[in-house]
């Protein structure tokens, strides 16, 4: 072994020194390799540059050129040369000629060869370079053939590995082909360069897709007798290959081999050629917290908007004028699809999320373009937030319901999934309960006429296609659809059901029933439910079973060519797809979002009440209110009792203005308008909303039970998450305002302080006011008069009065007709309530600067008590009432 061993290390050592010796350069040239490396400079190989020429000169190129300097001498090197370009003209025709200095001298000028001597001289030189490496060679070839003899004296044998059992290897270590993180010579199958050709005109690239759609609208319902005698038991399968029923064999091998070629590759590899190769890739989040969010702004805009604009059947909108649009994500952490519905309708629409707690749960802190103010989590009795569950199925049945009139959502989005490395060939079978419960829940809470879009993975298996049959039943329409924003290259697709019928309640207990027998098979168990709709029922319906057939086969064939494409992009790096820039430009536009960094709102109150206010001016913040004390402020105050408006107060020192920046960052006007302080109560508002309101102690109770809520009462609006709604009627803010404070409402929070808008009473029927109070016990042992809202009970403090009409008009009753009406005193003309001109509208800036104050005061006759001077009664109030009213 020792004898091996330093006949290896001879045999090294001289091959070394042969191959250092033959790379010597001649005797007249420098051996400071360190400074030919450095200037770009190697023995008969010059860089020339003039008008005519620039690249290399070799010693081949000299019968191009005279150089009239003995470049081949010893005195054209130092052991410091230096390579300079020069820019100064020598030559007769003012051209720049090239000067290379070379220690102490330079080569000034180079011409054509006009000489025979020079050109021999040139060639000699040549010889004598070449013949000086021959001689190196032949040298180094001697002690080679002596480095062989002792190799054969010590055993070694020519075509054999070294070793005492020649052992060692004996083909030269191939060149490397080792890419990213894969092991030294690992080949993978299917990426290398013989099987990988790459054909672009298979790819189908469109920014506008087509739907195809299946209509069951003319099919009988299914009875729940009929469907209980569906299910059919067996062994749980795990082999994708024994499903070819509802796809073509040989596209599902297909499948299943292009997925297996990436089980082997690197992540960061498979990862950065999956971004080259998908033309939608760079369209990415934009926007929003994540793709799924940019998912379903391409789905919504592909089916003509309609989950954020619904409609029914006859094309009249599905959301009535003063209704909230309501959604369900489910399955939907960490949130993306609700950022972009809060985002598209803002805080118009209510939403309730249903996903696994903790890991998995919603990121509203990440919800920088939608307002999460009008969304609400829930996780269900269990509290964990787990689908499966019968429990918490029907506890979000319940919840959802309660806060919808009983009606149910108008749309459900669920988008579930979980993670299956190493498993993607049988994802659709480890995915069917999500499938199951996905649907069911949304046939327990979509209502009728309602719309849900569901993500799938395969639809190969008889139990996936069976949940396919019963949405299919159960909706007017669906369509199975890959949009492009899903990856090419994966088995993703998306379920969507349009029109919920009204005959569907039995398919709805029926997947329930099927998951309760489910959630109690064993996970360790073999038996499984195989289908819950038999073969011969999916394939007797000719129309169903060819829309699946054609949907697997072309979504299949699709997703190969995808699988081929990064492959091939895996394996040669230069390739990329060139038109994700304009693609991404055009997708943006056709779904209508902007094309914008995503960032977090971090503006402050004034910034905001400055955009907010830029038009209208901010005079009216710290306008202060009339005070009524007596009848004459009352007739020079009011011109008509039928313009005016009564509104309860709880706090003497008047309203304040709140901003909302979103969450619980709600801030007030300090007294004087000079600053904003962040309130000190759990409440929120939507981001650019200004209100006027106040902060009320709301009882519960009487005696030593009561309690004490402190609740957030709406008087006025300029805007409502940046809707300005300051032109409006009176009454129609605060319609909407109304339509607001349910949208904020989250009845599962119970520390949240409750957002209301006040019963508001026309001056014409204040009397109503009086009769809503009454005395009751407070906790201290006093008794106190007490207002009864339509939601809640309150200490009155007195009133405050809004003039809702604008000038030069007037608000009258008519007689003849008992109708309201509208009369201006500068053009003499009459509106009736229903065609109330705009301009007859008094603006929120308007109202507030011209409100009057009734502080209710020892003296203004509450509890019977004769008038005071100084403070209006409240027989005064009723007799100018009643006299305006002759």
């Amino acid at each position: 072994m020792i004898v091996c061993i330093l006949g290896t290390v001879i045999f090294v050592r001289h091959v070394l020194k042969s191959f250092l010796k033959i790379m010597e350069k001649p005797s007249n040239l420098s051996d400071s390799s360190d400074d030919e490396e450095s200037n770009n400079y190697k023995p008969g190989n010059f860089y020339v540059e003039d008008q005519n020429y620039n690249g290399r000169l070799s010693f081949d190129d000299a019968d191009k050129y005279n150089i009239r300097d003995s470049y081949c001498s010893e005195n054209n090197y130092s052991e410091q040369s230096n390579y300079n370009h020069s820019s100064q003209s020598d030559s007769d025709d003012g051209s720049p000629a090239p000067s290379f200095q070379m220690g102490k001298r330079s080569i000034n000028e180079v011409t054509y060869s006009e000489s025979e001597d020079e050109e021999r001289e040139k060639k000699k030189k040549k010889t004598d370079y070449y013949q000086s490496l021959a001689t190196h060679v032949n040298h180094e070839s001697v002690k080679s053939d002596k480095a062989k003899a002792m190799m054969a004296k010590m055993g070694y044998k020519e075509g054999e590995g070294l070793g005492k059992s020649s052992q060692g290897r004996v083909k030269p270590i191939e060149l490397s082909n080792q890419r990213g993180r894969r092991g030294l010579g690992l080949k993978l199958p299917g990426l290398e360069p013989a099987t990988l050709k790459w054909d672009s005109s298979l790819e189908v690239i469109q920014v506008e897709e087509i739907v195809s759609w299946l209509d069951s609208s003319s099919l009988e319902e299914i009875n729940i007798s009929t469907l209980e005698r569906w299910p059919i038991r067996g062994e749980k399968q795990f082999r994708m290959e024994d499903f070819t029923d509802y796809c073509d064999l040989e596209l599902l091998t297909n499948v299943l081999n292009s997925k297996s070629v990436f089980d082997s590759l690197d992540s960061e590899e498979l990862r950065r050629a999956r971004t080259r190769s998908n033309p939608f890739e760079t369209i990415g989040k934009g926007i929003f917290q994540n793709r799924a969010a940019m998912k379903m702004a391409n789905m919504d805009r592909v089916f003509d908007f309609m989950f954020t604009e619904p409609t029914d059947i006859d094309g009249r909108p599905l959301v009535k004028e003063n209704e909230l649009l309501y959604f369900a994500d489910v399955c939907a952490g960490p949130g993306g699809f609700s950022e972009y519905v809060l985002w598209r309708k803002k805080w118009r629409t209510k939403g309730f999320g249903f996903t696994l707690k903790n890991e998995n749960d919603f990121k509203l802190s990440d919800f920088f373009s939608g307002p999460v103010e009008t969304f609400e989590p829930y996780y269900g009795v269990k509290g964990d937030g787990d689908v499966f569950n019968p429990d918490n199925i029907d506890s979000l049945k319940e919840f959802v319901l309660k806060q919808t009139d009983n009606l149910g959502v108008h749309f459900m989005m669920a988008d579930g999934g979980f993670s299956v490395d190493g498993q993607e060939n049988i994802q659709e079978i480890l995915s069917k309960q999500l499938y199951l419960c996905q649907c069911l829940v949304a046939l327990h809470i979509v209502r009728t006429g309602g719309h849900f879009v569901c993500k799938l993975f395969d639809i190969f298996s008889p139990f996936s296609v069976g949940i396919v049959f019963l949405m299919y039943r159960s909706f007017r329409n669906i369509s199975i659809h890959k949009p492009n924003t899903s990856r090419p290259a994966n088995s993703e697709r998306y379920i969507i059901c349009k029109w919920k019928r009204h005959d569907c309640d039995d398919i709805a207990q029926y997947l329930f029933n099927i998951n309760k027998l489910l959630w109690n098979i064993s996970v360790t168990s073999k038996e499984d439910i195989t289908h819950i709709v038999p073969d011969e029922v999916l394939m007797a319906d000719k129309v169903f079973y060819d829309y699946i057939l054609h949907s697997n086969n072309s979504l299949g064939e699709r997703q190969v060519v995808n699988l081929i494409k990064i492959q091939a992009f895996c394996r040669d790096t230069n390739l990329y797809e060139s038109k994700q820039a304009e693609i991404r430009k055009q997708c943006l536009a056709y779904w209508k979002v902007p094309d914008r960094v995503r960032r977090a709102d971090s503006r402050v109150p004034e910034e905001v009440c400055e955009q907010i206010l830029k038009k209208s001016g901010k005079n009216f913040l710290t306008s202060l209110g009339e005070i009524l004390t007596s009848m004459g402020d009352l007739e020079k105050s009011i011109t008509s009792i039928y313009d005016w408006h009564a509104i309860p107060m709880g706090n003497k020192n008047e309203c304040n203005f709140f901003i909302g920046l979103g969450r619980n960052r709600v801030f007030r006007l300090a007294t004087g308008g000079k600053y904003w302080t962040k309130v000190d109560v759990k409440v929120e508002l939507s981001p650019g909303s200004l209100v006027y309101a106040e902060l009320v102690n709301e009882i519960i109770g009487e005696g030593k039970s009561q309690r004490k809520l402190t609740a957030f009462h709406i008087v006025d609006a300029v805007t409502l998450g940046e809707e300005d709604i300051s032109n409006f009627h009176y009454t129609k803010r605060l319609t909407l305002c109304k339509l607001y404070s349910k949208a904020l409402e989250k009845c599962n929070i119970s520390d949240q302080c409750k957002v209301r808008v006040k019963d508001v009473y026309g001056l014409e029927i204040v009397r109503d006011v009086f009769k809503g109070l009454s005395v009751k016990m407070m906790k201290s042992g006093i008794q106190e008069l007490v207002f009864q809202m339509e939601s809640c009970a309150f200490q009155l403090k007195g009133l405050m009065f809004f003039n809702a009409t604008k000038d030069p008009w007037r608000r009258h009753l008519g007689r003849s007709t008992g109708l309201h009406y509208y009369y201006s005193t500068k053009s003499k003309e009459s509106k009736f309530d229903k065609d109330r001109p705009d301009d007859a509208c008094a603006s929120v800036m308007e109202c507030i600067e011209k409100r009057r104050l009734w502080w209710w005061e020892q003296g203004v006759g509450l509890l019977g008590e004769e008038p005071r001077e100084g403070t209006l009664h409240k027989n005064q109030l009723s007799e100018f009432i009643r006299k305006s009213c002759m």
